[in-house]
């Protein structure tokens, strides 16, 4: 109980003190260096920074890495919340404001807190468990809303596809709720959406 009281301290003493909006970058730690998606995040991150956002990630490899790279290359405010696992994660060197977290509850919370909008890239069950908390958050208004963007429409389609047919094809949520997050490729939409959207 006190390791957990300690991290939630430190968290909220540590990311109060960010003076900029920052962004949520999610995606898999498994996606090498040379993939699409790790180039496309980096750039969407590095012209954020640019732009004046922090940029918040997991803190570990694959997308969490590429984020935290262009946020670096910008010379920007780079976050990485990483979280103690046994195996896959290591904390990436391009942060400048690192944490280390031992419970994913704590690690979610400031997730959600210090960010002012989720970027969803590509990824596995860690991603797909921080963007339907976001969405249920969202839409039980235990939150208020905020831009969540699904990059990668042909990733996306099946999972998209399977709300629509059984979800909410069978009562299960509103049709309204398609519109909690929005389907984005192109990392010019991407940035001006985030632009538009989330202002400081």
């Amino acid at each position: 109980m006190f390791r957990i009281m300690a991290e939630f301290v430190e968290g909220f003493d540590t990311l109060s003190n960010i003076q900029r909006a920052s962004v949520t970058i999610f995606g898999s730690a498994r996606t090498s260096e040379d993939h699409p998606d790790y180039q496309l995040t980096r750039n969407i991150a590095r012209r954020l920074a640019e732009h004046g956002y922090g940029i918040i990630t997991g803190g570990g490899a694959g997308i969490m890495e590429a984020a935290n790279r262009g946020a670096s290359d910008a010379e920007g405010l780079s976050i990485g919340l990483n979280i103690d696992l046994p195996h896959e994660q290591e904390p990436n060197p391009y942060t400048n404001l690192p944490m280390d977290f031992r419970y994913f509850f704590v690690r979610k919370v400031m997730f959600m807190k210090y960010s002012m909008a989720f970027i969803c890239m590509p990824g596995g069950f860690g991603s797909m468990d921080e963007l339907f908390e976001s969405l249920t958050l969202i839409q039980t208004r235990k939150i208020k809303p905020f831009p969540i963007i699904l990059v990668g429409s042909s990733f996306w389609a099946g999972l998209l596809d399977w709300i629509q047919e059984r979800l909410i094809g069978s009562g299960k949520i509103g049709e309204e709720d398609m519109d909690l997050f929005t389907v984005l490729d192109d990392p010019d939409e991407i940035v001006g959406y985030i632009r538009k959207t989330v202002v400081f």
